[in-house]
Parts: structure tokens; sequence; C-alpha cells
């Protein structure tokens, strides 16, 4: 399935400064999240906003079905990016049973993500990219970076980990950066601003592309088979670092007939022009434009006598 981003997009509650060379998105909860454009994705008793400390508090409680705290992005990630999350985490407690499961924050597909199918201890959990900690079972405790392609099973992710305690009282800067090309990641966790590890132990497996649109705290349902996890903390303070825009400078003129739009493109992009008369429906104009990060050029050579609306839309391939 092909995604599909309009520039019209906004990101209401974050923060955001575009630039040339990326777009870097700031978030805190200083203001209800409710009204700042998060959402929740099933169990929202899960997930409560402390207007005191302006923090998220959070129960990952793998009996409950999958439920995110989550807010789209605006752009769809791919092993082509260079992109980069950071955040804040506490954790007031947690314990796992059996051979235990995660607490999880990072990037997802949400139409992944969301499907009926998708199970993230069961081993089908397609387009994540997040950081996981595992309560001791007997195994150990783990903190972990993963990284799961779009086939989203075992056979086809990266994880790089650490036999980590993450202990109460600590506040926890997590950063995991990815470079464009590459099929892995890197991951830096400062405790109370000193350095506390770089997640040097790396699993790796065959990993393909991924796509990745959404931010999210993420609660993972069990995996049937008593394999669960119930810990509380807190998350605040997300920093994404993402390309730019694949639309930049756009601009339009009439000329000779016609009506052009002239915009910056980015490559492993497609591009459509497309008008409307009302601004709900759309038709295609011009499609399939791919980007070579040059300015292109969409033209509209049959433009009806009447006013018409016109939009860019940017697709991956």
């Amino acid at each position: 399935m092909k995604k599909v981003l309009f520039v019209s997009l906004a990101l209401a509650g974050l923060s955001v400064l575009s630039a040339a060379q990326a777009t870097v998105i700031t978030g805190n909860f200083t203001n209800n999240p409710s009204q700042d454009g998060w959402r929740v994705f099933g169990n929202t008793n899960l997930f409560r906003w402390d207007s005191t400390n302006h923090q998220l508090a959070v129960t990952w409680d793998s009996s409950q079905t999958n439920s995110y705290f989550y807010h789209p992005l605006g752009t769809i990630l791919t092993r082509n990016d260079d992109f980069s999350l950071s955040f804040d985490l506490q954790v007031n407690d947690a314990i796992a049973f059996n051979y235990g499961s995660e607490l999880a924050v990072g990037l997802f597909n949400f139409a992944s993500a969301t499907n009926a199918n998708f199970s993230r201890g069961g081993g089908s959990s397609p387009n994540i990219f997040e950081f996981d900690y595992f309560p001791d079972t007997g195994f150990g405790n783990s903190v972990d970076a993963t990284l799961m392609d779009t086939n989203g099973d075992y056979s086809h992710l990266f994880f790089i980990y650490d036999n980590k305690t993450l202990e109460p009282g600590v506040t926890y800067h997590v950063t995991l950066t990815h470079a464009a090309g590459t099929t892995n990641l890197t991951g830096q966790i400062l405790a109370n601003g000193a350095p506390f590890t770089a997640l040097p132990l790396v699993f790796s497996a065959s990993i393909t592309d991924f796509r990745l649109d959404t931010l999210s705290i993420s609660s993972y349902q069990d995996d049937g088979f008593g394999d669960s996890i119930l810990a509380h903390g807190a998350v605040e303070n997300f920093i994404v670092t993402l390309p730019p825009s694949p639309v930049q400078n756009l601009s339009g003129k009439f000329q000779g007939g016609q009506w052009q739009a002239q915009f910056l493109s980015r490559s492993n992009w497609l591009y459509s022009l497309e008008r409307s008369a009302d601004l709900i429906n759309w038709t295609n104009v011009v499609s399939g434009i791919p980007g070579n990060g040059t300015n292109i050029m969409a033209s509209d050579t049959a433009p009806p006598a009447d006013k018409s609306f016109y939009r860019v839309r940017a697709e991956r391939p």
C-alpha cells in the first residue's frame, strides 16, 4: 500500500522548525495533549496527562489490547532518510512474567500497528523503530532499540541492547538515530545527564525497507502465552529530527494559458498535481512525477475557465 502525504498536513501541538537540511519537531506536555493533536488508540485509561509535572503518566499493561498515545509525524520515513528521536523517560516500577514483554516508545506505521493481525509479542509487527525495556524474568533486565521492516517478523529485524536496569527516580534521556541508506540504528542513553549506555550489543537479521509515519508511546498486548509486562512511568520532552519536507518552496502562476506549480522536490518521492473546484473533490492533472532533489514544474495545460484550487501530492512508492 502506498502512503500519501499532502502538503497541507499540519503538526498541531508540536513545534516545528524547518530548514534546508532537516525538520526538527519538539513536543512536551505543558498543555493538555488532547488539545494539541495527541490521540489515543485503544485503552484511554493507560495514559494520563500530569498537568503539574508536564508529563504523560503511562501504564504499560500487556493484559490490555494494543494501546497507543500517538501523534502523526506529517511525513513518511524510509531507509533512505536520516532521522532521529529523543525523549525523557522515568520508570516507577516494572515487572514481567514468563518470558516477559516490553514497555515501548518510538515510531511506527499507524496502519500497520492498528491492523488486527499486528502482534508485537507474536512476531507480526512491521514498521517499528522504537526504544524497549524488558524487565528481568530470569534472563536479566534488557534495554533495547529495535528496527523492524515491512515484513514485520523476527527474521527481518535489527536491534541493539544492553543488560541494564532502569531504576526508579532516575530520568533517562533516550536518543535513537537512523542514517540514510542503512538498515540499522544507533542509540545513546543518559541517566540524570550522565552516560548510561550506547547499547553496544547487536543482533542483526535481514532488513529491507520500512515506512514510519507516527510517534507513539505504545502498550502492547501480550502474545497469548503469558509473556507479559506491567509497568508505570512517565514520558516527556520529545525531539524528532526529520528530513526536509518533500515539497518545499511551492509557488504557482498562470502563464500562457496554463496553470503551473513549481516546487523543490526530494529523491525517492513521487509527485502529482491535483485540481478541485470545491476543495472536496480532487482530480489528478499530472501524476507519477519522480522527485530528483531539484525544482520541478507541473502544469495544468487545460485549466477550466472558472476558478480552481490546486495542490501537490507527494507519495512514497
